[in-house]
């Protein structure tokens, strides 16, 4: 496993200290929980990106253009 050290000004040290305490967690595994959700969105949003375009050139996209479609 890779090694990451980072700073962390004294707001944030203090959460995330009181919420190792509160759920028996490391700081380390609630730091690489967030880490890894903050680069779940990332790569999410980076998809939607691409494949939005797609959608709305092939026909009715959003719930609105569906129901002024159907008569």
């Amino acid at each position: 496993m890779a090694t990451l050290t980072i700073r962390l000004d004294p707001k944030l040290a203090k959460a995330l200290g009181r919420m190792a305490k509160l759920t028996g967690r490391t700081k380390s595994e609630i730091a690489r929980d967030a880490l890894k959700r903050q680069l779940v969105v990332a790569r999410f949003r980076e998809l939607r990106s691409e494949i939005v375009p797609l959608g709305e050139a092939h026909g009715p996209f959003t719930d609105e253009e569906v129901f002024r479609a159907v008569p």
